[in-house]
């Protein structure tokens, strides 16, 4: 009986593979690229419905709209400089107490903290956030108010009130509602928000460079502003505008303790003011269709005007640092 010859490399023959799809790539990429979509048309829509709205009061009052002191319906008289001024003045106040302090947390359970203590800590602080701006108005209103304008605002005034010009801002009625305790109130609001991202990103500085620095002879500060810091400013930046943002955007909490009046007879912030919010948040319900409710929306298109210029701020101040650094190296 004859062999049968076999084909030479038939044994080393790989098996054919099929070319996997690409169907589910197609899919995804699509669908993602409409997510995108669908947030730039949002953001579109939002700006020209503001603008649109708004007009009736753009066309009447003009640019003038934002430096003028008027505001008093029953006259058809507005203007934006009140809730403007309660608005930067109040979010200004809340970032000077925030970010020391949130920094002062983040270093302090990324780097001081026992073991025992960082997670429960760190836990609590993250709850701060999770309480409703309505509390946070109630209490400011019902509890820290009242000790405000009793225990703290005559502290301020016999001490920070002698100081040259600064003194000026710590004057006037101590009645514990006004913008400084709408600036406070905003700050322990940001606090949870700031100190959590800024020890996220602490903790993804490498191990390698921090001990490193301890190795030759660096203190702890050292650490912190010599490694650290450089090293996440981006996330640290991004933590203090999210705080910034968070102050910019609350409105009930601010509507509590501000005062809501729309009078600026002085410097002094134990006076009551307005913000953009508070006002919107006042009056919004209340306004008839007309030149009220497009002066309210215009003042809606302000403060989106305001975040987009504080965000864009923020991004040029990282963009510089990087060429700064790139320069150095």
């Amino acid at each position: 009986m004859a062999a049968v010859p076999l084909i030479q490399g038939s044994q080393d023959r790989e098996p054919v593979r099929k070319k996997p799809s690409q169907f589910g790539d197609v899919i995804f990429a699509n669908l993602t690229r409409a997510f995108a979509v669908l947030a730039l048309a949002s953001l579109a829509g939002i700006i020209v419905s503001l603008v649109y709205g708004a007009w009736p009061s753009i066309q009447k009052f003009g640019l003038p709209f934002l430096w003028s002191a008027d505001w008093n319906p029953p006259l058809a008289k507005f203007g934006a400089l009140i809730p403007i001024y309660g608005t930067l003045v109040t979010s200004a106040i809340a970032l000077i107490i925030a970010v020391p302090v949130s920094f002062g947390i983040a270093i302090f359970l990324t780097e001081l903290s026992p073991p025992w203590l960082r997670r429960p800590l760190g836990t609590a602080i993250e709850l701060l956030a999770a309480i409703p701006s309505i509390v946070y108005g109630m209490w400011g209103l019902l509890v820290f108010a009242p000790i405000f304008g009793k225990y703290i605002q005559p502290v301020l005034a016999s001490t920070l009130g002698n100081v040259p010009f600064v003194g000026k801002l710590f004057s006037g009625p101590m009645i514990g509602v006004g913008l400084l305790s709408a600036g406070i109130i905003l700050a322990i609001m940001i606090i949870p928000f700031i100190a959590s991202v800024m020890r996220d990103v602490f903790e993804i500085t490498p191990q390698m460079l921090k001990e490193s620095a301890y190795g030759v002879g660096a203190t702890t500060w050292e650490v912190v502003w010599s490694v650290v810091l450089p090293y996440t400013k981006a996330g640290v930046v991004g933590g203090i505008i999210l705080g910034l943002g968070r102050a910019l955007g609350e409105t009930m909490a601010v509507t509590f303790v501000i005062g809501n009046t729309n009078f600026l007879s002085s410097a002094s912030l134990f006076m009551p003011g307005n913000s953009i919010t508070s006002a919107l948040a006042n009056e919004f319900a209340e306004a008839e269709q007309g030149l009220h409710t497009a002066a309210l929306i215009e003042l809606g298109l302000i403060l989106f005007v305001i975040t987009f210029v504080v965000l864009s701020f923020s991004k040029l101040l990282l963009m510089r640092l990087t060429r700064r650094e790139g320069g150095k190296t």
